[in-house]
């Protein structure tokens, strides 16, 4: 009796030095766990960034358009302000013309008058001044809108930008709900803009 009692204390100590090393070793080991990221909700990156736009605008004409890959837009800004820079030109060398014009009619050189453009020669005095202060004027009104185009370049290259991550889909409805405005406490007509998912309204 005390044999087979020593027997089974030998086998079951056996045993358990056996399943303990077991045990530990298998609790030992790491379980790597993968993170799970829900993207479903994740926003759309937007590939074009309104601020890199306006920079871009902003230095070269047109530059802005062409990164919105607005092509059509960048032929428009460079004929305005190919045109303005024409306008100038023309004005610019009418003017000094007529400047240099006048200071040749009213000296008391008779040998000067030879000097001046055939274009203006016929002129008198007084013309030739009035001519020299339009076209004075006109320099100042080109330089205006060359500004004003470029800074509509600018603009239009920004809003472009901003309007490319604007959503517009199925989940945005605008309908006429008549009916009356505890709000206002009147009974009319009113325009309800609907902005909630397809999920929210399905019940999802």
């Amino acid at each position: 009796m005390q044999k087979l009692l020593s027997i089974f204390l030998l086998t079951a100590l056996h045993l358990f030095c056996v399943e303990l090393p077991a045990q530990v070793k298998n609790d030992s080991i790491p379980v790597a766990s993968k993170k799970i990221t829900d993207t479903s909700e994740a926003k759309p990156e937007n590939k074009f960034n309104p601020r890199k736009a306006t920079i871009r605008s902003a230095i070269i004409p047109g530059w802005g358009q062409i990164y919105n890959k607005k092509y059509w837009k960048a032929p428009i800004v460079w004929g305005a302000l190919g045109t303005t820079v024409a306008v100038f030109r023309y004005n610019v060398t009418n003017y000094r013309s007529l400047r240099q014009a006048y200071i040749f009619k009213s000296d008391t050189i008779p040998g000067n008058d030879t000097l001046i453009n055939p274009k203006f020669k016929n002129l008198s005095q007084g013309a030739l001044l009035s001519y020299r202060d339009a076209f004075r004027q006109n320099l100042d009104y080109t330089v205006l809108f060359f500004l004003i185009f470029w800074g509509l370049n600018v603009v239009d290259a920004t809003v472009d930008a901003h309007l490319k991550a604007f959503d517009v889909n199925d989940n945005l409805s605008l309908r006429i709900k008549p009916g009356r405005s505890p709000m206002a406490n009147t009974t009319g007509i009113s325009f309800v803009l609907d902005i909630h998912s397809k999920n929210i309204r399905m019940g999802k």
